[in-house]
């Protein structure tokens, strides 16, 4: 990646909102709620004063539609959620994805389940990288733990989307939202104005019809369909993405995604003055999982305890990722709870037992 060193003093979600515009977004279509909102508020005023188009939609389910709709016409196209909106979304991302359609969505998560409350959570890891919706489909799954990620992997979770014509999702939460930290901006790039040339909708203008649908009667047609899209998800492994952290010389392996994988380093780090060898797994893209790294390292006799911030979710994909070579320990930080890295040391502690 280039820099253009403008450095900025930013929220998590003013970060997407200004990677989402450096991203090349041209239309955003969203409805408010907390804990996200300064991102459809950031949006409403720099991107129309971009000259592009921000919609404030009467509803989740039509802002989802709206983002079809502007997909299909091949634009850069994003909506902005929290956990209760996502859910609300996801018929809409299920036909995104089925119509093998780009689109990028945001969820800053919040607690649940139901209402629940603005406090951080994890919860909705199971949905992100499930697919969420109805149907065998998935959406790329990204997950920042700074600042400058949820900037970086905002821009890439757009060329992403046109890369495999599939939505992609980040997966923030509460702290990181509304947290502050300096950016870093890129240099201003190009975007091909070809990409999506040979399936975007434009108007016939004498070519040969164009149909981008979920729907398939044909007898062996919807086989077909969904055979494909499993060679792309697959396919998707190419652009896995993680940090290790102290891992190479570590005993015990802490596994841990989005802003509880960032203060788990800061447990590492005092664990370490303890003379305890501890390193931290930090997947970022949830999907595909990075499976065959953390099976690596697990034959070489480390242990594991992944550490979340719900009741269970991730330590599934661990344990498979283990596939029997040795077994996963698992602390749940329950949502609604802001963490310190002393909330991790003896749970972490009683993995060298």
């Amino acid at each position: 990646m280039s820099e253009n060193k403008e450095r900025l003093l930013v929220k998590g979600n003013e970060a997407i909102a200004i990677g989402a515009i450096d991203g090349g977004v041209e239309c955003y279509f969203a409805y408010p709620i907390t804990p996200q909102s300064d991102i459809p508020e950031y949006l409403s005023r720099e991107l129309v004063r971009l000259g592009g188009e921000f919609v404030q939609a009467e509803s989740e389910i039509a802002s989802i539609n709206m983002v079809l709709g502007a997909a299909a016409c091949g634009k850069r196209a994003m909506t902005s959620s929290s956990s209760p909106g996502i859910s609300l979304k996801q018929e809409g991302i299920s036909y995104i994805a089925g119509s093998e359609l780009p689109a990028v969505i945001i969820n800053i998560t919040r607690g649940g389940p139901g209402l629940g409350g603005i406090q951080p959570s994890q919860g909705d890891y199971f949905q992100s990288t499930r697919g969420g919706g109805h149907g065998d489909y998935r959406t790329m799954v990204l997950a920042p733990s700074t600042c400058q990620e949820c900037y970086d992997l905002t821009i890439w979770a757009f060329d992403l989307a046109f890369k495999y014509r599939n939505p992609v999702l980040i997966l923030g939460d509460a702290i990181l939202g509304q947290m502050k930290e300096p950016i870093t901006r890129w240099k201003e790039r190009e975007i091909n104005p070809n990409e999506g040339a040979e399936w975007r909708l434009t108007g016939k203008k004498g070519r040969k019809q164009r149909i981008l649908k979920s729907l398939y009667l044909d007898e062996g047609a919807m086989e077909q369909h969904n055979l494909r899209l499993y060679k792309k998800y697959k396919s998707m492994e190419t652009d896995l993405k993680w940090e290790e952290f102290m891992v190479q010389d570590a005993d015990v392996i802490a596994v841990a995604f989005g802003s509880i994988g960032r203060i788990v380093k800061s447990t590492a780090r005092k664990l370490r003055g303890q003379g305890l060898k501890v390193g931290v797994f930090r997947p970022i893209t949830l999907f595909p999982f990075p499976y065959e790294r953390i099976r690596e390292l697990a034959r070489s006799g480390k242990k594991f305890i992944t550490i979340e911030n719900n009741t269970g979710q991730m330590v599934e994909d661990v344990k498979l990722a283990l596939c029997g070579i040795c077994d996963c320990g698992f602390f749940a930080n329950m949502p609604g709870k802001v963490s310190t890295p002393e909330d991790f040391i003896q749970p972490i502690k009683d993995q060298f037992n």
